[in-house]
């Protein structure tokens, strides 16, 4: 009877105990819904990340920076503030089959000028023009490879298209007609960004590790290994280019400066602590952002980092919860909370200029489902992408959210534009807004 008795408190004492901590077209138009509904509450998540507003009345002046340089938001990761302020009345898409694994791997379109390039879920690539006729269409993958659904990379110079996927399997095509002009494979899958520079590419594989490939025939130049992970990133890995050096990030958060052209290690740099390690399988982090002269980046452990290109120290860090890339505008970072939160941070100093709830309008029983995915900076809004397929417009000026638009039921990608045209993608279909 006494041991029951025990048996009976310890497991009272165990479970009472709380832990913290197929078309083949694109569509017909359709006018895209604006949710009408402002029913909310207010609400702050007992979190360490920043989930109460501040400095809600300080408003926000851009003046008239744009950013044009199509080689610096390649190289540097930052679209900074578009030339876009898009009516969004109207959306049309082309569908396919469903991709596996699509958001594990982050497929981003690829644009040459106002033409976009994407794939479907057999890895044919698909170009069209910029009033989404379809040019060419090809698929260099075998009937065994296509059953195993390859996810495509892309990097593009206007002449060729350098393709990587999570097959091992990396190729380039002539960009003006879609021939195969070589095709190699690697030891491990690849799950990153895709740089070209002169004549080289990089890409960084399963391993961690960075390769240098040429682009003339695909062979390897140099590699620089870093400490693998047993377990695969949750995010892609990201790569920044200034000058002849690359920057890049490892699955377990560690950052390396490379020479481009001798493939010399400068410096590296671990953000996380050995003792965290057995937890880098969570670990997610933006996209390396750069202004040319400091690196920023953040992740989901409730860390916002500026890294100084030169020496690889770091000259500030931030408790920003966000693993969304930044978009670097003047003296300014814009980012986005997991929690729903618009951030702005003075660049040089890391303070915090203003917080604003920008998921306001979402009710509590949804909002504590719903993630941001990605954003851009317009003229006048900042355009954000969530988990549950809804774009939200945001003013700059306020923070605050002037319109949530209904795009789809289940989660699409970070936004892209060009022209005056918005792009988000999804696991089967290109969506167009107008």
């Amino acid at each position: 009877m006494n041991k029951i008795n025990i048996f009976i408190i310890f497991t009272i004492l165990i479970f009472g105990c709380s832990f913290d901590k197929n078309s083949k077209f694109w569509t017909s138009s359709q006018k895209i819904l604006e949710e009408k509904n402002t029913d909310y509450k207010e609400i702050f998540v007992e979190k360490e990340a920043l989930d109460k507003e501040f400095n809600i009345n300080v408003q926000i002046k851009l003046g008239n920076k744009i950013n044009n340089n199509l080689k610096i938001r390649n190289y540097f990761n930052n679209d900074g503030r578009l030339n876009y302020d898009g009516a969004l009345k109207k959306s049309s898409r082309y569908k396919f089959s469903r991709i596996e694994n699509f958001y594990e791997f982050e497929p981003t379109i690829s644009f040459n000028n106002k033409d976009l390039i994407f794939f479907d879920n057999k890895g044919s690539i698909l170009y069209f023009n910029e009033k989404s006729k379809l040019i060419w269409k090809k698929n260099y993958y075998s009937k065994s490879e296509k059953k195993l659904k390859p996810v495509l990379q892309f990097a593009n110079d206007g002449k060729v298209l350098v393709v990587a996927d999570n097959l091992a399997k990396y190729y380039l095509l002539d960009l003006n007609n879609g021939e195969l002009l070589w095709s190699k494979n690697n030891l491990a899958p690849f799950n990153s960004q895709i740089k070209i520079y002169q004549d080289k590419f990089f890409i960084i594989d399963f391993s961690n590790t960075l390769r240098c490939f040429s682009v003339k025939n695909g062979k390897e130049i140099w590699n620089i290994k870093t400490e693998n992970s047993l377990i695969r990133s949750q995010k892609k890995l990201s790569m920044v280019i200034v000058k002849d050096l690359l920057y890049f990030k490892n699955s377990i958060g560690d950052i390396s400066a490379v020479s481009i052209n001798e493939g010399e290690l400068l410096w590296q740099l671990p953000t996380q602590s050995s003792l965290l390690y057995e937890a880098a399988f969570s670990l997610k982090t933006s996209d390396l952002t750069t202004d040319g002269n400091t690196l920023f980046f953040s992740n989901n452990k409730n860390q916002f980092f500026s890294i100084d290109l030169g020496t690889g120290g770091f000259n500030w860090e931030n408790n920003v919860n966000s693993n969304l890339r930044p978009s670097l505008i003047g003296n300014y970072i814009f980012t986005v909370s997991s929690e729903g939160y618009l951030i702005i941070i003075e660049k040089n100093s890391g303070n915090i200029v203003r917080v604003t709830d920008v998921f306001r309008k979402f009710k509590k029983k949804k909002r504590d489902k719903i993630k941001p995915v990605g954003f851009i900076v317009g003229i006048k809004n900042i355009y954000l992408t969530t988990s549950n397929g809804r774009l939200l417009v945001i003013d700059i000026k306020t923070g605050t959210t002037n319109s949530v638009l209904k795009i789809d039921s289940d989660k699409i990608s970070r936004p892209f534009v060009i022209g005056k045209s918005l792009f988000v993608v999804k696991d089967n279909a290109i969506i167009k807004l107008d």
